[in-house]
């Protein structure tokens, strides 16, 4: 079904996201519809990789769903921000760690049905301790576990957040086809 923007009306400019609302044609019938996007820039998601098969998961405050919930190290995308250069300062202000090598996993969309928000996943191997940077009002706590726990917390419901199960089931899922 193809449908034309006859109409777009910003209603919020906040400083991640932005609200619009669309009206659209549909192409075929001529019916109108309306469509509410968030705009996003985009974001990243870091895997990164202990000895012995651990990974650093970690424990963030999200006042917007009132929980502490068990995560990878994310953030948002700068305005021009290369990916892999957002990925390698998440990497560092939120566990203290740097990568010595990131691998890139293809990109996935977190909400397709309201936000436009690109999620782009990297593996990050061979971690040297540096410094914790953490933003403003930022609360994270590491929690490093066993690839095998966090693949078991991703089916149990342990990490609810759908980027960090996303990346930990398609990384140990790509993993395993090659061995």
């Amino acid at each position: 079904m193809a449908y034309r923007l006859v109409n777009n009306k910003s209603i919020y400019n906040g400083r991640k996201v932005s609200l619009e609302v669309h009206e659209l044609v549909n192409e075929a019938t001529g019916a109108h519809v309306q469509r509410e996007i968030c705009v996003h820039p985009g974001a990243v998601v870091v895997l990164p990789l202990l000895p012995e098969n651990q990974v650093i998961l970690i424990r963030n405050h999200r006042y917007s769903v009132g929980k502490v919930l068990l995560e990878l190290p994310a953030g948002t995308l700068e305005k021009g921000e290369d990916p892999m250069d957002c990925a390698g300062r998440e990497l560092i202000e939120e566990t203290g760690y740097r990568a010595g090598r990131l691998e890139a996993f293809p990109m996935f969309f977190t909400s397709p049905g309201i936000l436009t928000e690109k999620m782009y996943p990297f593996i990050a191997y061979d971690l040297q301790k540096s410094k914790q940077a953490l933003e403003e009002g930022e609360e994270i706590e590491l929690y490093p576990v066993p690839m095998k726990e966090a693949v078991a917390m991703c089916l149990d419901g342990q990490i609810a957040d759908g980027k960090t199960v996303a990346t930990i089931l398609r990384y140990v899922y790509k993993r395993e086809r090659k061995d």
